[in-house]
């Protein structure tokens, strides 16, 4: 009797998830990348879409903060900020936080052609500051990389894992001249 009750309850609940579909936000809770927690950007600081229908993705670009994790999260959470990145990895633990879906345009990149074909993560730190480049920092980040383009089909090469300095028309440094961009790209392609 217990079972069958069990059973019934599975059905209903099926039933009424058919009936009463799961919001947008409600389904962002299921992030892209299974190591990554929702911390969702405020609405006002990304462009919904459907990628890779309506663009291309055909690149990962990596930034770094110059701020501390909690600042970042606080700051894409801002509707007065305008600005946003898919993916923001904590220094200490490369605890990863994802902001924006994939699917949708995060404002990271300062040109939008390049944010429109990219997806954007953040890394805890200071360019000038090279302690801030933890293993567990370039571990999972290179995890998450690697992850990103198995799924949209980007080669896992320095022409396709841009720094952000390499954006055209940007001011930015980042990830900077301490970022091990030899060691960063074998992690992206032995994860």
């Amino acid at each position: 009797m217990d079972r069958r009750r069990l059973l019934q309850g599975a059905a209903a609940t099926v039933a009424a998830g058919a009936l009463f579909p799961a919001t947008r936000a409600e389904a962002a809770a299921d992030t892209d990348y299974p190591g990554a927690h929702w911390v969702p950007a405020s609405t006002a600081n990304y462009t919904a879409s459907q990628r890779p229908f309506t663009y291309t993705i055909d690149r990962v670009i990596i930034h770094v903060t110059q701020e501390s994790f909690t600042n970042t999260l606080q700051i894409f959470q801002n509707p007065a900020k305008k600005v946003s990145a898919h993916y923001v990895v904590r220094s200490a633990d490369g605890y990863v936080a994802q902001m924006v879906r994939e699917q949708d345009i995060a404002w990271h990149a300062g040109n939008w052609n390049y944010n429109t074909r990219s997806v954007g993560i953040e890394h805890e730190g200071w360019v000038d500051q090279p302690a801030y480049f933890t293993d567990a920092l370039y571990e999972e980040s290179a995890r998450l990389t690697a992850s990103i383009c198995d799924r949209h089909g980007i080669p896992k090469d320095r022409e396709h894992i841009l720094g952000h300095y390499q954006v055209p028309g940007t001011d930015h440094t980042d990830p900077g001249s301490n970022w091990d961009w030899v060691r960063y790209i074998r992690l992206v392609n032995f994860a």
